[in-house]
């Protein structure tokens, strides 16, 4: 049986540990990896995060020093920070809603539905609701990470860095923003990176998959 092509392109993907400084990701892919972001699926379709794609080599320089010395944020051509929303207010709740309704019309059940969202969301600790945001995020990570596999581009998620700091340098703090993670994109220095000749590891299905029937 043919193996699907989705799955070879998960194959030879991995966590680039060394990019080429000297190749950078065409603007037409990188625009795709954007798309397919933007179009991952979150919770009640609220999308409470944002993507910083940053090229400008002094900013991501500045980065690379809050997030261990990591080379891939400079190396890469481009660096997208996730950024999730701080807190769900009102607000925010209600710029989805009018978003569905300039979409679908004027509905009496989509208000209800966000209304009620309203209800149950903004009473929470903040805290709370930034970690639910965060995990949204998190989503759209899975989904960059595919399409940059699909793309033959490739990428390092990372959350090894200081949120706090990267959120100094972005100034996210005064939009109601925090980091979560980092996603170089570049492409692998064959050369230098000691992970490429590495056999990708992944447990057996027996082993992570559970099914009941």
């Amino acid at each position: 049986m043919t193996e699907n092509t989705l799955i070879n392109q998960l194959k030879w993907r991995y966590a680039t540990k060394k990019m080429d400084l000297s190749k950078a990701v065409p603007q037409e892919k990188v625009d795709a990896i954007i798309e397919a972001i933007r179009m991952a699926p979150t919770s009640s379709g609220t999308q409470p995060f944002e993507i910083i794609v940053i090229t400008n080599p002094e900013v991501r320089a500045e980065i690379r020093k809050v997030a261990w010395d990591q080379s891939q944020i400079t190396d890469g051509s481009h660096l997208l920070v996730f950024a999730a929303w701080d807190n769900y207010t009102a607000e925010r709740i209600d710029e989805v809603t009018e978003l569905n309704v300039e979409a679908r019309g004027d509905l009496p059940l989509l208000k209800s539905y966000y209304e009620d969202l309203k209800s149950n969301y903004l009473p929470r600790d903040a805290e709370v609701n930034y970690a639910h945001a965060a995990r949204q995020a998190y989503i759209a990570l899975g989904v960059g990470l595919i399409a940059a596999a699909e793309q033959e581009v490739d990428s390092t998620p990372m959350e090894g860095f200081d949120p706090s700091k990267v959120d100094e340098i972005l100034g996210l703090k005064e939009r109601g923003l925090r980091s979560v993670l980092l996603l170089p994109l570049g492409y692998r220095d064959p050369s230098s990176d000691w992970l490429l000749p590495m056999k990708k590891v992944r447990k057996s299905k027996e082993v992570i998959v559970t099914t009941i029937e």
